[in-house]
């Protein structure tokens, strides 16, 4: 028998009315009532009522009891008097013979726990004294729930006859699109190794090494600027990687996991497969992003040609995109005016123009005075919208005007509250640019630099770099980019091309990528695959809002561990055991 406990806190009944228990657990409530005093005892599987009669010989041990205190109880259960039909144990009660005080808690918490006031506690605050933040019922259920999840997902990936390996942590560096982490050596002086940002280069190792189907829940390690949908620094995502697989193959994967996971943790309704593939041009043009909150009935239209030879000096040499929106007149003017601040204040607009359809089919309001009968006819013909609606305008330069609308597209579902709350839409977004250009002019890889581009060398060889399309491939879900994949680039002359064209030479490849380049000598297979993000997932099933809910102990908003005081400070003789100087700024 466990020394401790003969039972947890939430499987106690009517049943085991007179049986004589153990029991331990944290006090979540104290109340003295003089003649006795009950106790609220929580532990990771609900709470039991324990009552102290309050006699001499206890009142030593009651004058030591906090709540949040670790205690031990011996008792017998007893039928409450006053039943309580929310709690799980509630016909129940423990006449308490026993108490020993297993850990004793301070008496001045820094906030309470499993109340209100928790969550109006500085999140810092809740960081810094984490391990109390996870005894709240919430927190601790979603973390939880991760390790549900993660389990469903391995028992998923094992049905479809994938193999778990996992992959070094200590590795090289690669151009992945984020800093590195760098480690130094001790023992090969001014040499680094670098924290993986994905186990891209050795899963597809592990197909050129015969493995017919890898994957595992892999850490990966970016040093990029936190934000609210992605953990700063660190992340988990389900890596996988399939021999002699086309893009079809990855994507049926997907299909096949993500959607029964969501399924089986949620009461929400779970789009199933196959899912709409969306181009990449396609999913900027309507949507002015690349990962689309399907969910949101909105489309951006673009209505350039319409305003080719306009007098109206805002929209002259601009590129127009319209969105038009439905069952618009009872809106006031200040939601007009509030969405104009907000498109020049968050998203840089220069302004936000707009005009409302009333009743008889006229335009009023806006930039109704600008906008002749031609036009008009022509707006609604392109949007299909006519009475009580309205028409927002952004003119811009093309990729800028794109992205406004996609902001604006955005913020007016979420203000006129157009989206369903429970439902996950999904999508595969497709047909990804290979190259784009840098902020300093230059080509550069778009996406992944190790993808297969669409029409191999000839394109490579033929081709203006920016109209070129890789095999690549994202899945989204509300909006949330849920993982990114491709079809791999295994020919290693078509992998150095790919690489000249974005200023790599070919000893660069050779040196940086030298086990790849290598590898794809000897025989490699077709490949491809794909790295749903883990933490992503959980936050979107367990409805958060913000990535630090489902995850143990979270890194704060400037990257820092509150908690572990990391990052931190080292000694001088660490840096001169791996070879390092400090400069003073």
């Amino acid at each position: 028998m466990n020394e401790y406990r003969t039972n947890t806190l939430g499987e106690l009944n009517i049943k085991n009315v007179g049986e004589h228990v153990k029991l331990a657990g944290w006090i979540q409530k104290i109340r003295n009532l003089g003649a006795m005093t009950f106790l609220d005892l929580r532990d990771e599987f609900g709470i039991t009522q324990i009552v102290i009669q309050n006699k001499d010989e206890e009142e030593t041990v009651l004058n030591e009891l906090t709540t949040e205190s670790c205690i031990m109880v011996e008792g017998e259960v007893v039928e409450r008097a006053n039943k309580n039909d929310k709690m799980a144990t509630g016909e129940i009660e423990v006449v308490a013979s026993n108490i020993e005080i297993l850990g004793k808690c301070k008496n001045v918490l820094p906030f309470e726990i499993n109340s209100l006031e928790q969550n109006t506690a500085r999140e810092d605050l809740r960081l810094e004294y984490r391990f109390l933040d996870l005894r709240n019922e919430h927190l601790h259920n979603n973390i939880i729930l991760r390790s549900k999840i993660i389990k469903e997902l391995r028992k998923k990936m094992d049905e479809l006859d994938f193999t778990e390996i996992q992959t070094p942590i200590l590795a090289n560096s690669s151009p992945e699109g984020a800093r590195d982490f760098l480690v130094p050596s001790r023992i090969h002086p001014g040499e680094f190794y670098a924290l993986p940002q994905a186990p891209q280069q050795f899963k597809q190792l592990l197909m050129v090494g015969g493995f017919n189907k890898y994957y595992q829940i892999a850490p990966c390690f970016r040093d990029e600027d936190p934000r609210a949908d992605r953990a700063p620094g660190e992340f988990y995502q389900l890596d996988f990687e399939m021999s002699f697989a086309t893009q079809d193959d990855v994507l049926e994967v997907i299909e096949k996991v993500i959607p029964d996971v969501f399924e089986k943790f949620t009461s929400w309704k779970v789009d199933k497969g196959p899912f709409v593939r969306i181009p990449y041009k396609e999913a900027m043009e309507k949507y002015g992003i690349d990962k689309p909150d399907l969910r949101n009935p909105l489309i951006i239209h673009d209505a350039t040609k319409l305003f080719e030879n306009t007098e109206f000096n805002a929209f002259k040499d601009k590129t127009i995109k319209v969105i038009a929106v439905e069952n618009m007149n009872e809106q006031p003017r200040k939601f007009f005016d509030n969405m104009s601040e907000f498109a020049v204040q968050e998203l840089g607009a220069k302004g936000l123009a707009w005009v409302k359809i009333d009743e008889q089919n006229n335009l009023t309001g806006g930039i109704s005075k600008f906008i002749d009968e031609k036009t008009k006819n022509e707006l609604e013909n392109l949007t299909g919208v006519k009475e009580n609606s309205a028409i927002f305008f952004i003119a811009d330069e093309f990729l800028t005007a794109q992205k406004i609308a996609g902001g604006v597209r955005i913020e007016l579902g979420n203000r006129l509250d157009l989206l369903p709350k429970d439902v996950y839409k999904f999508c595969f977004i497709v047909d990804f640019p290979m190259y784009e250009l840098s902020d300093e002019g230059t080509i550069d890889f778009n996406h992944n630099p190790f993808s297969m581009p669409q029409g191999g060398m000839e394109a490579l060889e033929t081709m203006n770099p920016l109209d070129i399309l890789a095999y690549q491939y994202d899945f989204v879900c509300n909006g949330y980019e849920m993982a990114s994949g491709a079809v791999r680039n295994h020919d290693p002359e078509l992998m150095v091309k790919a690489f000249e064209i974005a200023g790599y030479e070919r000893k660069d490849v050779e040196e940086r990528f030298g086990a790849l380049f290598n590898a794809f000598q000897y025989g490699t297979p077709p490949h491809a695959g794909a790295a749903p993000g883990l933490d992503r997932m959980v936050m979107l099933i367990a409805n958060e809002e913000n990535l630090r809910q489902v995850i143990a102990f979270p890194k704060n908003k400037k990257a820092r561990d509150l908690l572990m005081r990391a990052p931190s400070k080292v000694f001088e003789k660490q840096l001169q055991d791996v070879h390092i100087k400090l400069i003073e700024e």
